[in-house]
């Protein structure tokens, strides 16, 4: 399973939409449910999944989902 389907799987369990369809394009402003409590939740989901902690700097700028999947990609291949 790749990233973006492990990303999507949470976001369809955190907004209880299990048909959700996500693409890197996705983000708050294009999936409905997606608010500020969701999205705290989301993250802190991503964080268990993936056994990633974010930083603040790390994630305020976020513009969609890609740029999560990448963020994730790159912490866990830097734990080696």
């Amino acid at each position: 399973m790749t990233t973006l389907e492990r990303i999507q799987a949470i976001l369809r369990d955190v907004l209880n939409e299990p048909g959700l369809e996500i693409t890197r394009d996705s983000s708050a402003q294009t999936v409905r449910g997606w608010d500020s409590l969701a999205h705290v939740d989301i993250l802190w989901n991503v964080e268990q999944e993936f056994k990633v902690r974010f930083p603040l700097g790390e994630i305020q700028n976020l513009k969609n989902v890609g740029e999560l999947v990448d963020l994730v990609d790159r912490k866990v291949a830097a734990k080696g």
